[in-house]
């Protein structure tokens, strides 16, 4: 039986330690020479049942029968106003209020775990009291953790979240094929009759080095273990768990995986040249719109305006629609295919099926090898765009806009510089410039009449 002290009980509770003192209602134990000491257990039936009439700190808002201004003349420490927004600080943490960039109100709460900032939007939160609420039953689920009083999880095996969350992915990702596949043939083998409490930092570790030994390359056990991130994500946001164990483990640098592989202008003359002729058009739409695969392949003529010379991209992988123009070479292209496949909804038509074109990947490779191109993607077509306009002096917001990313820091993993225009930038520093002579004071001989030295200059 672990008994805590008045200051221990004070600090889980969020308030004084003097209101400790005056709740009666708290049971205490009194030890001869030793003073007040609190049975931890009661404590921890305190702060799930709400049996003080004297309401601390952290019991949920809902439990409580006190309106909003009553509780703020206990327990409010101050308001604070900014450009930013409006604050509300408690002894616990603060709620605060503000606008996001289309103006629509948010609610945020922001509180401290052993020197840790937690900070959270309060999604679909109406008002303060909701925001209060959450941030009452956060900060109190924090210390439960912290002083060994966790709330008991629920007995789930990893495979059965596995398995809601493929049903999650399914209604709300675009990769939800990729996670089926990753989650199939790799994290249920190797978690799925664990509890979700077993799986540990180590264990995690451990997947990831059976992987590597296996000969997989560091960027896809990221993406595997970013998945495997979300999947006990989600299980804390459906109450199914309280903590993420991949937090803990440290994805592996990228940095050097980046692959800048720019199509040549004569590269891409021997590649259309030698494609087939149902891929030409696609390669061609890659190169000069900066598009990506699927929003290619699934292309339909609603989306082509010829007259105005513009695309409209909605399966977008940011999920945004955007706008990108249609130049004179790709426009002549469009009309051809106008002429071929007008009458069918899709740009790029398999004749065989009516439907859209779903795979060029042997296409595309045998193109490649009769051109002599080697290490090249199709993604590379789309770095290839974003180079060479950057060559012409296109700015680096356009080509954001143009590709469809939120971050500028995004868009320069395209813009590859090559070796031309490197040489060009440091060749101008030794651009011959007309000689400067400056006047070199000296220090000379000594002018005994005054004392002095004497500073002459040369040049």
């Amino acid at each position: 039986m672990k008994l805590l002290t008045v200051q221990e009980v004070a600090n889980v509770l969020h308030c004084h330690k003097n209101s400790v003192y005056r709740n009666k209602d708290i049971p205490r134990i009194r030890i001869p020479g030793v003073g007040i000491r609190f049975r931890e257990s009661d404590i921890e039936d305190l702060i799930n049942n709400g049996s003080s009439k004297n309401p601390s700190l952290l019991d949920s808002f809902s439990k409580v029968d006190l309106a909003l201004d009553q509780y703020d003349k206990l327990f409010l420490k101050g308001v604070r106003m900014s450009q930013k927004g409006k604050t509300w600080t408690y002894p616990f943490g603060s709620v605060y209020l503000r606008q996001n960039k289309t103006g629509k109100e948010r609610w945020y709460i922001y509180y401290r775990v052993e020197g840790e900032r937690i900070r959270k939007v309060i999604k679909n939160a109406q008002s303060r009291a909701d925001a209060l609420k959450v941030l009452q039953i956060e900060v109190a689920d924090a210390f439960r953790g912290k002083h060994g009083m966790k709330k008991e999880e629920k007995r789930i095996k990893f495979s059965e979240l596995a398995d809601m969350y493929i049903e999650y992915s399914k209604l709300n990702k675009k990769s939800w094929r990729e996670d089926c596949y990753r989650i199939e043939a790799h994290l249920k083998p190797f978690f799925g009759k664990l509890q979700l409490k077993e799986t540990t930092p180590l264990l995690i570790e451990n997947y990831r080095a059976k992987r590597l030994k296996a000969g997989i390359a560091k960027s896809t056990t990221n993406r595997e273990l970013a998945l495997l991130k979300s999947i006990y994500s989600k299980a804390i946001d459906w109450n199914l768990y309280v903590e993420n164990p991949v937090r803990k483990v440290k994805l592996f640098s990228e940095g050097d995986n980046l692959k800048e592989r720019i199509l040549s202008p004569e590269e891409e003359r021997r590649l259309l040249d030698e494609s087939a002729v149902h891929l030409k058009p696609i390669l061609s739409t890659a190169i000069h719109s900066g598009m990506r695969r699927n929003e290619i392949l699934t292309l339909t003529w609603n989306q082509v305006n010829l007259s105005k010379k513009i695309i409209r991209v909605e399966k977008a992988k940011s999920g945004k629609i955007r706008y990108v123009p249609i130049n004179d070479f790709l426009l002549e292209e469009f009309i051809e295919l106008k002429k071929k496949n007008g009458k069918s909804a899709y740009v790029f038509l398999n004749p065989n099926t009516n439907k859209p074109i779903g795979d060029i990947k042997t296409a595309f490779n045998a193109a490649k090898r009769r051109a002599g191109i080697k290490g090249l993607r199709f993604h590379d077509l789309r770095h290839t765009f974003a180079t060479r306009l950057i060559e012409y002096g296109v700015d680096l917001i356009t080509v954001k806009e143009l590709l469809g990313h939120h971050s500028v820091v995004i868009t320069q993993r395209y813009t590859h510089s090559n070796l031309n225009q490197k040489m060009n930038a440091v060749q101008k520093l030794s651009q011959k410039k007309e000689k400067v002579q400056y006047s070199i004071p000296i220090l000379s001989k000594r002018d005994n009449s005054q004392g002095l030295n004497v500073l002459f200059t040369a040049n």
